[in-house]
C-alpha cells in the first residue's frame, strides 16, 4: 500500500501506526482564535482523539498546524504548533488515520499524543505506480466575518470586515485541468481611501493557479502557488513545471515574487531556478531530498543567487528528521556585491517517539522572521512570536493516564544583536473529561525573558457541547504580567473571552465570540461574528 507523508511551511506530520485500511480525512473550520488556543468546528468528532495533529489546508495542500487538547461531539480545542499563523475560517482536516483491520480500533484515550513541527512544505511519495482517473471534484468555502473593536483610548473604536473565498476544483469537466484559489478581502471603516488608491491594500491573493497534468508524471502550474519542493522561497508568480521519473523528479520555475509591502504582483522581482528531487520509500518510513538553484532579481539585476537544500527522513522507526538550509552564492546588498559562501535560513528538527504516550523533539531555527500580511494578534501575542520563533527549542509531550495530557517546551536564543539571551518556556496540562460538568479544561503558563522585557502569562480554558451536534461553547481567562526593562514600566492585563459556534445546517454555520482586555487604565473589547457557507 502506498504510504504518504506530508510536511508543510514551517510544519510537519508523521503517522506511525502500521495499517491495512485508511480512515479518510475529516474536514472542519477554525471557528475562533485566542492567544493560547484555536477552536475547530467539525460536523462530528467521531474518529478524532485528544493528541491528534490537525492539518491546515493551504494552497490545496495539508500543513500540520494544531494538536487537539480537548474535544466535544462537534468541536475541538487545540494548541497551535509553533510558527503557524491561523485565522478564522481556515480549512482544517484530520490526517488520514491508519488502523489494522483485524484488531480493535484504538479508543480516544489510547491514541498517542504527538506534536509535529515544521517550517516548510514537503510532499513524500512512494515510487509505486498509481492508477489515476480524471474525475471532477469541486470543494469551496465562502465566509463573511465582522471584527468590532472598542476601547477607551485615543484610538477609539474600529470595524473590520473580512470576506474569504477558497476553491479547489480538480479535473474540471473530467479534464486534465484544475484550479486552486484562496483569496481574502479586508477593509475597515478607516482605510477605504487607501484601498481605492491600491486595491491590494485590502485584497490578498494567497493562491490562484491553473494546473494542467497532460500525463500522470507531468505537472504544470500557471499563476501564484507555493512549490512544495521550494517552500521557503514562498509564493511564485509565474510558470512551474515538474517531471517525475519514478523516484526522481526534476522541475523548473520562472516568474516573479510578490511585492514585499502589499503582497501584490510585482514583475520587477523576477526569479528563475531549477531543482532536483529524490523520493525513497522504506519499510518504516520515507525519505525525500531536494536540491535547487535559484536566481532572484530586482529591476532585472541579480539581487541574490543561492542553493537550496531540503531533507526529510523517517526511515528509522519512531525517529523523524526535517531540515532546510540556503547557501548564498551571490548577493548584492545596497550596491555591494559579494560571492562569499554563507549558510543562511537554517532549520533543523529531530523528533523521537519513545512510546505512544511520550515523545520528544529538538529544533534549531535561524531563519528570516515571517511577514504577516493579515494578523489579528494583540500586542502581547506579537511579542511572544518575535521572541520564541528563533534559536533552540526542546519539547516534550506525555499522556500518563486516560484523558490527561501534559506538555512543555523551552526555547533559547543567544544572538550577537541581543544584549542578553532570550529564554522562553511554555507548559500545559489538559483534561478532556472533567467530572460533573462534562467539559474539557486546559491550564497553561508561559514564561518569557528577552533583552527588553520579562513576562509571564497564565491561562485557563474550559469548553463543552451545549447542544450535541448543534451548539458548542467555551470561555477562557488569561493573566498577563510583562515588565519592560528599558522603560521601567509594567503591563498587567486580564483577558477573558466567551465563544459560541452554531451549526445552523449541514453546510452553514455561525460563530460568535467576545474578548475583553482590561488594564489598569485602558479597556479593549472585541466582538467577532463569522458566517460560513460551504459550496
Amino acid at each position: 500500500m502506498k504510504n504518504i507523508a506530508l510536511i508543510y511551511m514551517f510544519l510537519f506530520l508523521v503517522l506511525s501506526l502500521q495499517s491495512q485500511e485508511i480512515v479518510e480525512n475529516i474536514e472542519g473550520r477554525v471557528s475562533y482564535v485566542t492567544s493560547q488556543n484555536v477552536y475547530v468546528k467539525f460536523q462530528s468528532t467521531d474518529n478524532i482523539s485528544v493528541g491528534d495533529t490537525l492539518m491546515l489546508i493551504q494552497n490545496g495542500r495539508q500543513v500540520p498546524a494544531l494538536v487537539i487538547s480537548n474535544l466535544s461531539s462537534i468541536s475541538c480545542v487545540c494548541v497551535p504548533i509553533s510558527g503557524v499563523s491561523l485565522k478564522v475560517n481556515d480549512i482544517i482536516q484530520t490526517s488520514a488515520k491508519q488502523i489494522i483491520i483485524d484488531k480493535p480500533v484504538l479508543k480516544n484515550d489510547e491514541v498517542p499524543n504527538e506534536i509535529a513541527i515544521a517550517p516548510s512544505i514537503i510532499e513524500v511519495k512512494s515510487d509505486e505506480p498509481e492508477m489515476k482517473t480524471n474525475k471532477q471534484k469541486i470543494d469551496g468555502r465562502l465566509s463573511i466575518a465582522s471584527y468590532s473593536n472598542f476601547s477607551n483610548t485615543d484610538g477609539g473604536s474600529s470595524q473590520r470586515m473580512r470576506y474569504t473565498f477558497s476553491m479547489n476544483a480538480k479535473n474540471i469537466g473530467d479534464s486534465k485541468f484544475s484550479v486552486e484559489s484562496y483569496l481574502s478581502f479586508v477593509h475597515t471603516n478607516k482605510n477605504w481611501s487607501e484601498i481605492q488608491d491600491n486595491i491590494f491594500n485590502g485584497l490578498k491573493i494567497y493562491n490562484l493557479a491553473l494546473v494542467y497534468q497532460p500525463v500522470e508524471s507531468v505537472n504544470i502550474w500557471l499563476g501564484r502557488k507555493i512549490n512544495p519542493k521550494l517552500s521557503s522561497i514562498g509564493a511564485i508568480d509565474g510558470l512551474q513545471i515538474e517531471k517525475s521519473f519514478k523516484s526522481i523528479s526534476v522541475g523548473a520555475i520562472v516568474g516573479s515574487r510578490p511585492n514585499y509591502m502589499d503582497y501584490s504582483y510585482d514583475f520587477s522581482l523576477f526569479q528563475f531556478g531549477a531543482y532536483l528531487g529524490h523520493n525513497y520509500h522504506g519499510k518504516n518510513g520515507n525519505m525525500q531530498t531536494t536540491i535547487a538553484f535559484v536566481d532572484q532579481e530586482n529591476n532585472w539585476n541579480t539581487d541574490r543567487r543561492f542553493a537550496y537544500f531540503q531533507h526529510y527522513n523517517s526511515l528509522i522507526k519512531n525517529l523523524h528528521f526535517f531540515g532546510t538550509a540556503e547557501l548564498e552564492l551571490y548577493q548584492n546588498i545596497s550596491g555591494v556585491e559579494s560571492s562569499n559562501l554563507n549558510l543562511t535560513n537554517l532549520y533543523l528538527m529531530l523528533r523521537y517517539r519513545v512510546t505512544r504516550q511520550l515523545s520528544f523533539s529538538l529544533s534549531y531555527r535561524s531563519q528570516s522572521n515571517m511577514v504577516y500580511y493579515e494578523t489579528y494578534k494583540d500586542f502581547v501575542e506579537q511579542l511572544i512570536d518575535q521572541a520564541t520563533l528563533q534559536g533552540f527549542r526542546f519539547q516534550v509531550n506525555y499522556r500518563p493516564i486516560k484523558y490527561l495530557s501534559i506538555g512543555a517546551k523551552v526555547g533559547y536564543r543567544d544572538s550577537k544583536q541581543d544584549p542578553r539571551p532570550t529564554k522562553n518556556a511554555y507548559g500545559y496540562i489538559s483534561y478532556s473529561r472533567v467530572p460533573w460538568i462534562n467539559a474539557s479544561a486546559t491550564l497553561s503558563a508561559t514564561l518569557l525573558e528577552t533583552s527588553y522585557l520579562s513576562g509571564k502569562v497564565y491561562s485557563l480554558n474550559i469548553s463543552r457541547d451545549l447542544i450535541p451536534g448543534k451548539l458548542y461553547g467555551g470561555f477562557s481567562y488569561r493573566y498577563v504580567d510583562y515588565q519592560f526593562v528599558n522603560y521601567e514600566s509594567t503591563l498587567i492585563q486580564h483577558v477573558g473571552d466567551v465563544n459560541l459556534t452554531w451549526r445552523i445546517m449541514k453546510k452553514l454555520s455561525l460563530s460568535m465570540a467576545y474578548e475583553g482586555i482590561f488594564e489598569s487604565e485602558n479597556k479593549y473589547s472585541r466582538l467577532y461574528v463569522n458566517l460560513i457557507k460551504r459550496l
